[in-house]
């Protein structure tokens, strides 16, 4: 996996009830495409290959929240990217069962993404 340690001390700094749901996807992701790494941008774990592809929202407590900055590009069908706007697309998990149910549909995001972007 393409860990970042810069990721890695920003997660043992967080300091959220989400946390472990947020490392949870933060795997998720990272196992779903060898091509996928991450970085810190914005003060948060953003996922990133040839462009930025998705940031947590680090202050949200209910739920870990995915900001999929052109979530609208990303070929295919995904129901639990949220929003109707021009671009960005929210995925939200609120535990780790969630993330487990949901894991294939993100995964099928990263994929989608990675291909997009070589295609």
């Amino acid at each position: 996996m393409n860990r970042n340690p810069d990721v890695d001390a920003w997660l043992d700094a967080y300091d959220n009830p989400m946390k472990p749901v947020v490392m949870a996807v933060r795997e998720a992701i990272l196992a779903s495409d060898d091509r996928m790494s991450e970085t810190i941008k914005w003060q948060a774990p953003t996922f990133i290959y040839k462009g930025n592809l998705a940031s947590f929202f680090p202050k949200a407590k209910v739920h870990a929240t995915l900001m999929f900055h052109k979530g609208a590009e990303i070929a295919g069908d995904f129901p639990s990217l949220e929003g109707d706007g021009k671009e960005a697309r929210t995925m939200k998990f609120a535990d780790l069962a969630e993330v487990e149910a949901k894991g294939a549909e993100l995964a099928a995001i990263v994929r989608a993404w990675c291909d997009g972007k070589d295609g």
